[in-house]
């Protein structure tokens, strides 16, 4: 029975001693940019608001299951983010990023044309450097849960998550 505690405890300190070695890394809410006649008439939609939040809560989840990093929660500086552009704030993002103690963050974007055209970005940026490591883009056609969904999977799966994305390219 010791044996078998032991080893538990043992296995424990491990998962904590690797989980500890993961980049920790904060992804912000996804903002909105919407040039389209509709948005400028009627302005911000309740349910594209919802879309936005659905979209960075799925892009957590799943960079969380990939065990590749260490989610840190934004919730200290998301009031600070959520009144900043965090494409034009002059590096901001990466400031409170830096405030949470990460590593790499993740801002993105979507971008609105019209019901049917539009556009999701995402841009992981290293916080010690401020550099971009990757950036990576996806069209959608139709403002629907669905298309902001799919757009975001096949980000996540073949860019994001994808062995060896963004590493340079032997010659």
């Amino acid at each position: 029975m010791r044996a078998l505690l032991a080893f538990a405890v043992l296995m424990l300190a491990l998962s904590a001693s690797a989980r500890a070695d993961l980049p920790k890394i904060a992804v912000f809410d996804f903002e909105l940019v919407d040039t389209s006649l509709q948005g400028e008439v009627n302005g911000p939609r309740a349910d594209e608001q919802e879309r936005l939040m659905r979209v960075g809560d799925l892009l957590r989840k799943e960079l969380a299951e990939s065990g590749k990093f260490q989610l840190l929660d934004v919730t200290p500086v998301n009031a600070a983010a959520h009144g900043s552009n965090l494409q034009a704030c002059g590096g901001c993002d990466v400031q409170y990023a830096k405030q949470l103690g990460a590593d790499l963050e993740i801002t993105g974007v979507v971008q609105k044309v019209s019901n049917l055209i539009l556009n999701i970005n995402i841009y992981l940026r290293d916080v010690h450097t401020g550099q971009p490591v990757a950036a990576m883009s996806a069209d959608m056609r139709g403002n629907t849960d669905e298309s902001w969904t799919r757009a975001l999977n096949y980000l996540v799966r073949n860019r994001l998550l994808a062995p060896n994305y963004g590493a340079p390219q032997a010659q």
